[in-house]
């Protein structure tokens, strides 16, 4: 791993705060842009899902965390709040 063990805490909050503020530096506008065309509710299903969908790679590849079933039911259910959430 890039920051575990060799380096100090700091460098690790660094390039963490580093990666949120250009995740937010995006998710605003895009919030702002989407919210012409889409709901609230179906905004947050929507980043939700984004999120989890980069989270979860990154957890089994990068971070070697062992994939779970309780995770694949987990991801069925956020299908489910994706199709109940748009099916209006």
């Amino acid at each position: 791993m890039i920051f575990a063990g060799l380096r100090p805490w700091y460098v690790a909050a660094m390039a963490s705060w580093g990666i949120a503020l250009f995740e937010y530096l995006i998710q605003v506008p895009a919030n702002r842009l989407g919210y012409t065309e889409l709901t609230l509710p179906q905004l947050k299903i929507m980043q939700e899902v984004i999120a989890l969908a980069v989270f979860a790679p990154f957890c089994l590849f990068y971070m070697h965390q062992p994939l779970k079933l309780d995770y694949l039911w987990a991801a069925l259910c956020l299908l489910g709040a994706v199709y109940f959430i748009f099916r209006s």
